[in-house]
């Protein structure tokens, strides 16, 4: 009895609160701004390019064009990793900007001498910028060939 009185009470002081909360929430009026047709903008990298040379420590611009932006776009936030090979890295370049400013200064980071880095560029999508090379310093011991 006393299981069948701490299940009534937990379903009377949890779970109908949440319930009750969610028949309120659907019944809110919708934003049609919400469901508004918005564009997908997947704007070109002009920079970094294959023949970039990035140095450690150094600051940086990535630009990307913005002339074919559409009216409405479902995400303005941009967000910038960086990407080896086909492994994207959860290193965050850049963050919080807004995409159609078509531009970001970046601080180079400490990464391996490579040449097939590339930078990725999210908005309301993610695009690829051609590989570049980062001249890096070595990392955890390594030597770099001369």
């Amino acid at each position: 009895m006393k299981f069948t009185n701490a299940i009534m009470t937990l379903f009377t002081f949890f779970f109908a609160p949440l319930f009750m909360a969610a028949m309120f929430v659907s019944a809110a009026p919708l934003n049609a701004e919400l469901f508004s047709k918005k564009d997908v903008f997947v704007p070109t990298i002009l920079e970094p390019t294959a023949s970039t040379v990035w140095k450690t420590g150094e600051v940086r611009n990535i630009t990307w064009d913005t002339s074919n932006a559409p009216a409405q776009i479902t995400n303005r936030l941009g967000l910038v990793l960086l990407r080896f090979g086909d492994i994207t890295a959860p290193l965050i370049l850049a963050k919080g900007f807004d995409i159609l400013d078509g531009t970001v200064s970046v601080t180079v980071p400490r990464v391996e001498k490579r040449t097939d880095w590339s930078i990725v560029l999210f908005g309301d999508s993610g695009n690829f910028s051609p590989q570049f090379e980062i001249d890096g310093e070595p990392l955890f011991g390594q030597q770099v060939p001369q």
